[in-house]
């Protein structure tokens, strides 16, 4: 299950979830909890829902379909936040993947400020993976994030409010490298590559936080699952599909590609 805003540029949000669910043969479920206008150039609006209809969007599919994984994605508000945290734990908490978004990809506020704090207090502690960027993971642990020393450090304050895996995504650091940290059982996972050049990489956080979500729902291992997103997302970003003037997005669909 996949809860999280829309986007209707189709490089994100609950649309890049579902694209890569169906990539790694998992059924994917939706609770949608804001829809928003957007495009490669940026975010033009968006509207939340009401809680209580995301609320009952999710026992929905927990009380009939079931739920092997879920992962969030944009939550918006405080109460929003909240609001989810008790629905899942009410599904009975499975398998949870955290993606903290704060802004879009072209820097537009999705997550308001009042809403970290609930991020933190309501939803990590329940989480099982939690897939910050730097700026994300900053916000969330207070530590100051320029070095890999810096990534360590911010992994273990997640770690002790209780997520199980912390994946600091490198993205945002200088150099010729795209390193991510996954911090699980107290010891640091470098997974590191090249930097992929280009304009595509719109819907990058979603669609490895869904492969992620979607490796837990084949019932891999936590640290196997991180390295398998991991390399989805590098070949999405190389098959990124030229599409706006903008911020073009990845492509989850590239395992098709392969095969024509």
């Amino acid at each position: 299950m996949t809860v999280a805003g829309s986007d209707s540029g189709g490089g994100a949000g609950i649309v890049a979830d579902l694209k890569t669910f169906e990539a790694h043969g998992v059924w994917g479920t939706t609770a949608l909890v804001a829809v928003t206008a957007q495009n490669t150039l940026g975010v033009q609006g968006f509207a939340t829902l009401a809680p209580d209809l995301v609320r009952q969007q999710i026992l929905s599919v927990a009380t009939d379909i079931g739920v092997d994984a879920v992962k969030t994605g944009m939550l918006a508000t405080a109460e929003l936040v909240r609001v989810v945290a008790g629905a899942l734990r009410e599904a009975g908490t499975p398998p949870l993947v955290v993606d903290p978004v704060f802004v879009s990809k072209h820097g537009d506020t999705l997550l308001a400020d009042d809403a970290v704090g609930a991020l933190r207090g309501e939803l990590l502690p329940i989480a099982a993976v939690v897939t910050p960027n730097l700026p994300e993971a900053a916000a969330l642990s207070g530590v100051a994030i320029e070095r890999r020393d810096d990534m360590v450090e911010a992994a273990r304050v997640l770690a002790g409010d209780g997520v199980a895996t912390v994946v600091v995504k490198g993205g945002h650091l200088e150099g010729a490298t795209s390193p991510d940290l996954v911090w699980c059982g107290g010891e640091a996972h470098w997974l590191e590559a090249p930097r992929l050049p280009g304009r595509h990489t719109h819907g990058t956080g979603c669609v490895l936080s869904a492969a992620i979500c979607a490796g837990l729902a084949h019932g891999m291992d936590p640290i196997d699952a991180c390295v398998a997103a991991k390399r989805f997302v590098e070949r999405a970003i190389v098959a990124g599909v030229e599409l706006g003037g903008g911020v073009g997005p990845v492509n989850p669909g590239w395992g098709r590609l392969d095969r024509t």
